[in-house]
């Protein structure tokens, strides 16, 4: 498969097929704790962009060297350090984001699709394309949890952006239905995140569905009908 076309399986697996969150239903620590409004939630992911991308980097081209009894801990290992960098560059220059998103920034070290990458991917293919699989995995997280996010944050206090300034100093969060808005206290609750993530899994559901139908649909061409058959 040339480059352009491996690229196109690859953001096509990550940010649907295969989609973590919705497709796979991993790491759902970060995707139901962290994604109470939508900037926490897309910092959190494009952290594990970096974290997945990275690993899957260092795990590909040292595979040959891993002893395959071993190489589980050696992951881990790779991961752990890769993370406490992270952790400690979201100290220095996100201070605000960084207390925000508290223990979940460590915890990216635990998660399984990270792990799940390194192993199922990483550890047999070449570095490139274990490079790009962690980048579009990682997207595909990064757009569930955007969403996700995005529609808690509004339900629970009507605005969008809220703790923009911790990342962009100067911008401020937008409020969407004023300052009368009530609010919807469960939205930011974890029984809301629950509720949420499952009607985004039941449209994604629904829309593969509805795809399988439209393909079983499509007319068989004419030299199919006809073709004579086989032996």
């Amino acid at each position: 498969m040339s480059e352009s076309g491996h690229l196109r399986e690859s953001l096509r697996n990550g940010l649907w097929r295969h989609n973590p969150g919705l497709a796979q239903i991993l790491g759902l620590c970060p995707i139901l704790a962290i994604s109470t409004n939508m900037v926490n939630a897309v910092s959190l992911g494009l952290a594990t962009v970096i974290a997945m991308a990275l690993s899957n980097l260092l795990v590909s081209g040292l595979r040959r060297w891993i002893a395959y009894e071993i190489r589980i801990p050696v992951f881990v290992l790779i991961i752990a350090a890769l993370v406490t960098v992270l952790d400690l560059v979201f100290n220095a220059y996100f201070h605000s984001l960084y207390l925000m998103l508290g223990i979940f920034i460590p915890l990216i070290a635990t998660n399984c699709i990270v792990l799940a990458r390194a192993e199922a991917y990483a550890a047999k293919h070449g570095m490139w394309e274990s490079t790009l699989d962690g980048i579009t995995m990682g997207l595909g997280l990064v757009w569930v949890l955007a969403l996700l996010g995005a529609l808690r944050e509004l339900i629970a206090n009507g605005t969008i952006f809220s703790g923009i300034e911790m990342v962009f100093p100067g911008l401020k969060s937008i409020s969407v239905f004023g300052d009368a808005y009530p609010g919807f206290l469960l939205a930011c609750l974890p029984p809301g995140a629950f509720f949420i993530l499952g009607g985004l899994i039941a449209g994604y559901n629904m829309i593969n569905a509805r795809h399988a139908a439209r393909a079983s649909q499509k007319p068989v061409p004419p030299e199919q009908v006809h073709a004579p058959p086989i032996g």
